[in-house]
């Protein structure tokens, strides 16, 4: 048998202490500040230092599990400069024909546009994959 709706208990109140349920704290453990500050600088290094800052930053946090978001915009970065790497690399070979020095151009433009655009992202929303890279580093 049950009790008739009017004979319950009414429900204690909730307690103005407890926070209401946040959907997101089963998702991805936070960001800090430095590791997002740290991935921005890490895509706007290629601009100028090109695979040597990704490269560095990947090796020195591929074996701490804390720093997984960190060690994913390291690999993303260090694949693009590679991909961008290997570009310069074929200019420079087609300036024979001459077309590589204005492939070459381009190529750099390609990058600092890329670049500055992964930064932006990266400080806004956390995460950036470049449209087209090889994927080396896993």
């Amino acid at each position: 048998m049950s009790t008739p709706p009017d004979q319950l208990p009414p429900n204690p109140p909730q307690s103005p202490s407890t926070p209401p349920e946040d959907p997101r704290e089963d998702a991805a453990p936070a960001i800090s500040t430095d590791d997002r500050n740290l991935a921005m600088l890490t895509h706007l290094s290629g601009i100028v230092f090109a695979f040597l800052v990704p490269l560095v930053v990947w090796l020195l946090h591929k074996d701490r599990t804390d720093k997984d978001y960190l060690l994913a915009e390291a690999k993303e970065a260090l694949n693009f400069q590679i991909t961008v790497f290997i570009a310069y690399v074929i200019c420079w070979v087609l300036t024979v024909i001459v077309i590589g020095a204005v492939l070459f151009w381009l190529v750099w433009l390609v990058n600092l546009i890329l670049c500055i655009m992964a930064a932006v992202e990266v400080n806004k929303s956390g995460t950036y994959r470049y449209p087209f890279a090889l994927r080396l580093v896993s």
